[in-house]
This record gives C-alpha cells, sequence and structure tokens, in this order.
C-alpha cells in the first residue's frame, strides 16, 4: 500500500525472578509486529551466558519453535528484542537487530528505533579513532559510542552518547546486569514503561507490555534514560526535554489501542476525522473508511456529520505485504488483490476516508475501483496534511521527488486520483486532535532534531 513504511518496535525485560525470557520477548514482539516486517530479533541473558538470535523475515518467521529453543536460558533474567523496517543500511541479515559488541560493559546489546541525523560525521570520525563497524546500520554509531565510554556505569555512558547524537529516537541497551531506556530530547519516537510483578518492561507501544503481562506506569519522558538497579526503577534527565513527538504515531503508526504520551491513538484518529468534517464537509450519502488506517477518522467524520459509515471497501486479510512487483501492471493487481469494492457504494455519493497520501497510486486505483462499482460521486478526505517533505527520524515517507504533495497542489492531486473533491486535515487541525505538541516535519519542513547536511542526506540513506 502508498504510506508511509514502518518504523522499529523495540521491547525489553528485566526480572528479578526467571521466565520463560525467549516466549516473552516473541509474544511481545507479535504485538510490535506492524511496527516494522524485515527482520527481527532476540537477545537474552541469564546475568552469565548472553544468547542471540535474529534474522530477516516476520517475527514467526524467524523465531520457529527450533530457534527459540535456542535461547531458552532456565535462569533468564534480562532480555532485549527487535523488528525492523530499515530506514538507514540496507534489509542485509547483519544490519537485524539487536546489534551486539564486547565492550568494558561486557557484552552490550542494543534495539533502536529511529534515526540518527548525524550518524554520517560520527561514523567518520569513530573510523578515524580506529572503530571497526560489523555492519552498515547508523544504530552501531551509538554502540561504539558506549565503547568509548566503558569506564563509565552503562547508564551514565548512555546518558553521555546522548549528548552526541542528534535526530529522533528510542534505544534500550543491556549488558548482564539491567536493561536502560532512553529516548531522544524531543520524545520523537515512543517508549513505554510497564510494571512487573517482579521487574519491569519497556516497549515501543503499551499494547506489548499488556500482552506481557506488564501494567503500564508511564512513558520514558523526552530527554531521560531509565534503568532498572536492584530492581528498583532509576531515572536521569540527560537532556533538556523539549517535547515534539511524532505525529504520525497517532495518525497512522501505533494501534489504535495505543496510548502514547498520555493520549489514546484511537481516540486521536476519531478527533482528526471530527475536525475533518469541521474544516471540509461534502454533501454525501455515506462515510467509507479505507481499511485499515482510515476507520478511527471515519468514524469521527461520520459522528461529526450524520452520515452512515458503511463498508465500502472490502480488505483481503491473507493478502500479505505488497512487496515492490516489477511492473507497473503488476503492482496495480496487488492493490486490487488487498482491496475491492462492496456493493454497498452502487449509486451513493460517497466520502472516502484515509490517514495520507503519498504517492497518489493506491488512492488513485481505490477511487477508481469504487467508481466502477457504481459510486456516483467519491469525495475523499485525508486526515493528515499534505506530505511534503521526508521524515530524518525513523519513518520511510519516500524521497521528496517521490511525494506527490511536493509536486503537485491539492488540485492537481485531485485530478490525478479522479476524486469529486479532495480535502486534506490542517496542521491545527492534526494539533487539536492530538492535543500537545507534535513534530510536524513531513508535513512543514520544520524539523525540530536537525537534519543531515546536505551532501549526506544520500549517506545517511545509504548507509
Amino acid at each position: 500500500m502508498d504510506k508511509p513504511r514502518e518504523e522499529c518496535g523495540v521491547l525489553g525485560i528485566y526480572s528479578q525472578e526467571p521466565l520463560d525470557m525467549a516466549g516473552l520477548l516473541h509474544l511481545g514482539l507479535l504485538a510490535l509486529q506492524h511496527r516494522g516486517q524485515e527482520a527481527a530479533g532476540i537477545a537474552v541473558s541469564d546475568g552469565r551466558e548472553f544468547l542471540v538470535e535474529k534474522d530477516l523475515g516476520l517475527v514467526n518467521q524467524v523465531f520457529t519453535e527450533e530457534r527459540l529453543s535456542r535461547l531458552r536460558l532456565p535462569e533468564a533474567r534480562l532480555g532485549l528484542a527487535h523488528t525492523r523496517y530499515s530506514t538507514t543500511g540496507s534489509n542485509l541479515r547483519f544490519n537485524a537487530q539487536p546489534l551486539t559488541a564486547r565492550t568494558a560493559h561486557g557484552v552490550l546489546a542494543i534495539a533502536h528505533n529511529g534515526n540518527f541525523t548525524n550518524a554520517k560525521p560520527l561514523r567518520d570520525r569513530l573510523l578515524k579513532e580506529g572503530a571497526t563497524f560489523q555492519s552498515t546500520s547508523d544504530t552501531e554509531v551509538m554502540l561504539l559510542l558506549l565503547a568509548r565510554l566503558g569506564h563509565l556505569p552503562l547508564p551514565q555512558a548512555a546518558a553521555e552518547a546522548m549528548k552526541a547524537l542528534e535526530g529522533g529516537y528510542a534505544i534500550l541497551l543491556m549488558d548482564r546486569k539491567t536493561v536502560v531506556a532512553l529516548r531522544d530530547p524531543h520524545g520523537v519516537r515512543p517508549l513505554a514503561i510497564g510494571k512487573l510483578p517482579h521487574g519491569y518492561a519497556f516497549a515501543s507501544e503499551p499494547p506489548a507490555l499488556e500482552l506481557l503481562g506488564a501494567q503500564h506506569i508511564r512513558d520514558v519522558r523526552p530527554g531521560e534514560v531509565v534503568w532498572v538497579e536492584e530492581g528498583e526503577l532509576k531515572s536521569h534527565q540527560a537532556l533538556p526535554p523539549s517535547p515534539a513527538p511524532c505525529a504520525f504515531e497517532w495518525i497512522y503508526f501505533a494501534r489504535p489501542d495505543s496510548l502514547l504520551d498520555g493520549v489514546e491513538a484511537y481516540e486521536a484518529r476519531v478527533r482528526m476525522g471530527m475536525e475533518l468534517f469541521r474544516e471540509a464537509p461534502a454533501e454525501a450519502d455515506m462515510v467509507v473508511p479505507v481499511p485499515d488506517s482510515g476507520i478511527g477518522a471515519a468514524v469521527g467524520y461520520a459522528r461529526s456529520s450524520g452520515l452512515p459509515l458503511e463498508y465500502g471497501l472490502y480488505k483481503n486479510p491473507y493478502a500479505g505485504r505488497t512487496f515492490i512487483q516489477p511492473t507497473q501492471e503488476l503492482r496495480d493487481l496487488k492493490t486490487r488483490l488487498k482491496l475491492s469494492p462492496t456493493s454497498a457504494v452502487k449509486g451513493k455519493r460517497v466520502v472516502l476516508i484515509d490517514d495520507s497520501i503519498v504517492r497518489g497510486t493506491t488512492s488513485r486505483h481505490i477511487v477508481a475501483m469504487l467508481k466502477e462499482a457504481g459510486a456516483v460521486e467519491v469525495h475523499f478526505r485525508v486526515s493528515s496534511p499534505p506530505i511534503r517533505f521526508p521524515c530524518y527520524y525513523g519513518i520511510d515517507t519516500a524521497a521528496r521527488k517521490e511525494l506527490i504533495a511536493a509536486q503537485k497542489s491539492v488540485e492537481e492531486i485531485r485530478a490525478y486520483i479522479g476524486a469529486d473533491s479532495l480535502a486534506f486535515l490542517s496542521e491545527e487541525g492534526v494539533k487539536r486532535a492530538i492535543g500537545g505538541p507534535v513534530c510536524l516535519a513531513c508535513f512543514n519542513g520544520r524539523y525540530p532534531a536537525g537534519v543531515p547536511l546536505e551532501g549526506e542526506k544520500l549517506a545517511l540513506e545509504t548507509l
């Protein structure tokens, strides 16, 4: 589907009592599978042994029962897990996470969601200082920064390393003693904390914590380092907070049952739909969501408009991911495999709700399918502003030349996708719906956490 691509999901557990760590992390990763489908990995430790398994593929493809059995330490008390979509570093097996290294802290593992915008100059500096890189991922930059801070306890080393890093990130670290969680000073990428009966867990989204039986107690604050020491949760504010969490977490990425920085994702999406009706009402007979991304906003639009919400598009649950196909014709057929119209739209004026338009290709096919099925009008409403700029903080929003809103006006986009009318939610509407400060850089080009230097953008994308 023509959407911003997933980022990554991270998960970590510290327990004072032995757990089936591999089994729990496997379950937790399944709750984060939507955040990345290219690679998955798990690291576990009992304080002595340190085991890692990772590979390319979906969580259940990587973690067969045979592979999980190799991770099952009877006395395991620590664990780290990651599911990956590659925004930097091509999708190669050695870039799968957690990444590990032997340092003065002993074996150290890292799981990272986001991007360091200054990865290239930091990498160049470390190479000049004699560092050896084992991957092409920007994540390894932090791992080697920590290796140079081995004289400090791991939480302090993490706080010091944060001073050198720019960008948006949520990171989990693990040695043989503890798990450390940290978040960039803008809190661009999410990271939640849960309380277990005998320990703590950390995850990109609370549903993964709840699946593990952990009670979601709060989020890691922007610029904060959190760790567990002798069973107690410790915290250090490493950098001054300047909150600007990614708006797309609420618009699209997070599971609808997630609570991020105190704001429920589903309710935020419903409010976006309500704001969208207030800003761009349409004369129509029904509201139809693009499943599953447009459902929350469609509920809000229908609620405010009084129009019925109809099941006008069927999503094939067995279609799987749409990988790039060798011809445009096959790509178009893949869209039809995933979505098809129902008879509900025949003879009706439809308000079609989706969360975003990136390249416009899928939107164009959906509009055409609805009209072929008998819809007399299709009024397209989008619960986010036009995406005009790339993201450098861990979401793959395509190169700017591929973003339709960076090349065309709203009217030109309407004509391209074949809709009878088209409207996007305003930035103010997004902010009202979320109810707090957010990063809107992909809409307005105002990046809160810096961007790579012009000559380094390609390098960052191809590390």
